[in-house]
This record gives C-alpha cells, structure tokens and sequence, in this order.
C-alpha cells in the first residue's frame, strides 16, 4: 500500500483555516458564494461570486477584531405568477461568510469594490510582520 501526498496538501489546509464555519441564516433559502481567498503581498485579497446583486444596497463588509466578515442578501425580483415549468439553480435569499485574519486590522485598510458580479475585498497589510522567524537552538553544555 502506497501513501501519496498532495503537493498542495499544507496550502489548502492553510487556506481552510481561514474560513469560519457558515453562520446560519435562519432560513433554507439562504446561500454561500463561492469564494477565493489569496494573500498577494502583504494583503489578503477575497473575492465573493455575487452576480445579480445590487452591492451597494444588498451588502455589507465589516471588520470584527480579527474577522472580515461580507454578508446580504440576494434578492429575487422576478414575477413568481408565470405559468408553465421552472428550474432554479440560482440560489437566493441572505448569506455570510466570515474570513478569519491573522491579525486585526484597521478597518481604513480595508477596500471593496464591485465589478462583473464579483465583490473584490482587499485588506491591506495584513500579512505584515507575519514572516516566521528562526529561532537558534543552543546545545546544552
């Protein structure tokens, strides 16, 4: 029996440990976006999948200590009285997703922008002053 390792193994579990668990909404109706997450520099940079939202209105991004959270809520505004069959694969109705940081952040390094149907969040610096230090182990005289 052979053991293979994912060459990106430490990456992802890197990545998930940012990631709080969804809050719930309440509601079946609610959603999570997809998301990627990547550090660019001494920023982290979150983008949200959002199409269809109004972001100005619908969106809120906030900085709670150590967490960048982005939630609201997509709204369906088509005419539910059409007659004849209907798939729906786009999902409606509020979400959360909570980035977890490695630091605090001060909320006035903290951008977002819409664009395409992506929400764009960059907090910058985050990441500064994060590099590991090496520590010299001393032999024992």
């Amino acid at each position: 029996m052979s053991t293979t390792l994912a060459p990106f193994a430490d990456v992802d579990r890197l990545f998930r440990t940012f990631w709080d668990a969804p809050v719930a909404t309440g509601s079946t109706k609610g959603f999570a976006p997809a998301a990627d997450l990547a550090r660019e520099g001494d920023d982290l940079v979150a983008r949200f999948d959002l199409p269809g939202i109004d972001p100005e209105n619908d969106v809120t991004v906030e900085v709670e200590g150590r967490r960048l959270v982005v939630r609201g809520e997509r709204k369906d505004v088509r005419d539910e009285n059409g007659t004849g069959r209907r798939v729906r694969e786009v999902r409606y109705g509020s979400f959360r997703r909570t980035v977890a940081l490695p630091g605090a952040a001060d909320p006035s390094a903290v951008s977002a922008s819409y664009d395409a149907g992506v929400l764009t969040v960059t907090v910058s610096g985050v990441y500064a002053g994060t590099s590991p230090t090496r520590i010299e182990v001393q032999r024992a005289a």
